[in-house]
């Protein structure tokens, strides 16, 4: 079976037996029909998964997957084993966020797309189910890199766009203007207005989330020559969120940077119906906990190992 199809079946028979929930609610929940559940329940009983116990190794899983959204008010998580090998977290998490936006664009008719940029989304593309979206357009939130890499942003964006025969739009500019005052002057251009008014629309977005190490990406390829990690771990961060920095309560850490990147605004996430965060690994605990406590994402896809360390995390610095 399928790993996709075996998390679809363990989780149906948690909300179904565990807590309580009508088959019908389970099907709206996960995004299929009610007969299909009812099978999925039927084989369940059958092939010994549910008895007195729940018997997966996805079980636990499941669990985190239900405190998730019950502690930090989320619409959904997704939540995988880890893998042995820490390099398959992305590659893993790229496909169960794929099977997500799979599952969410063929039940919701949608417009706007944002994308973000990273090892895990780079995954999701060569995962996500082919599509026919021509009303779709895929928008970038963020800027790009000025030198060529297959993670860049832009190659993200028209790569999703090609699978999903929808529309594309990048911002085409770099992550980080050289001043605040040039990042203004930048996107007060009507090309760049028409941009970020597009991206503002946006109703579903997949993002990753950097940490502050010599690992992310972003550190390695992105940041301008002016400014380094210790100079942003002084000022508090642990990680970004679109080329914007947080420290470890989820709050915009207070510097120039940040004024500088040239992507949606953190404080107009908020206004995107359904935001989700997709990474994983030992080294993407402080981060996801600081997204946790600050409220950023609705949804969160990440391995089971990561989860259960930054809901301890964040819980315990409330």
């Amino acid at each position: 079976m399928l790993i996709a199809e075996k998390q679809l079946e363990v989780r149906a028979a948690w909300l179904y037996y565990m807590e309580g929930l009508t088959q019908a609610d389970i099907a709206r929940r996960l995004g299929t029909t009610r007969l299909r559940i009812n099978r999925i329940l039927v084989d369940a009983r059958r092939n010994g998964l549910v008895g007195i116990t729940l018997n997966s190794e996805l079980a636990s899983c499941v669990e985190v997957e239900q405190q998730l959204i019950r502690d930090f008010k989320l619409k959904d998580a997704v939540v995988v084993p880890t893998p042995e090998d820490e390099e398959q977290v992305p590659v893993i998490l790229g496909r169960a966020t794929a099977n997500f936006v799979s599952h969410y664009l063929e039940s919701h008719r949608i417009r706007g797309f944002g994308i973000g940029w990273g090892r895990t989304l780079r995954e999701m593309n060569r995962h996500v189910r082919a599509g026919r979206y021509p009303e779709l357009c895929v928008n970038s939130m963020m800027g790009g890199l000025t030198r060529g890499l297959e993670i860049n942003t832009f190659d993200i964006v028209s790569e999703l766009a090609r699978r999903l025969n929808s529309q594309c739009q990048y911002l085409a500019a770099p992550i980080y203007a050289g001043s605040p005052q040039s990042r203004d002057t930048i996107i007060a251009q009507d090309i760049f207005r028409d941009a970020f008014r597009r991206i503002e629309t946006d109703e579903l977005a997949v993002l990753s989330v950097g940490d502050v190490t010599k690992r992310s990406m972003l550190v390695r390829y992105g940041l301008p020559e002016d400014v380094g990690i210790r100079e942003l771990r002084a000022a508090g961060a642990v990680c970004d969120i679109i080329g914007q920095f947080i420290d470890a309560n989820g709050v915009p850490i207070d510097h120039a940077l940040n004024r500088r990147a040239i992507a949606l605004p953190l404080a107009e996430l908020s206004r995107v119906p359904t935001v989700v965060f997709a990474a994983g690994g030992r080294h993407k605990v402080q981060a996801l906990a600081a997204v946790l406590r600050g409220g950023y994402g609705s949804v969160f896809v990440t391995d089971e190992s990561t989860a259960r360390a930054a809901v301890t995390l964040a819980l315990g610095k409330r």
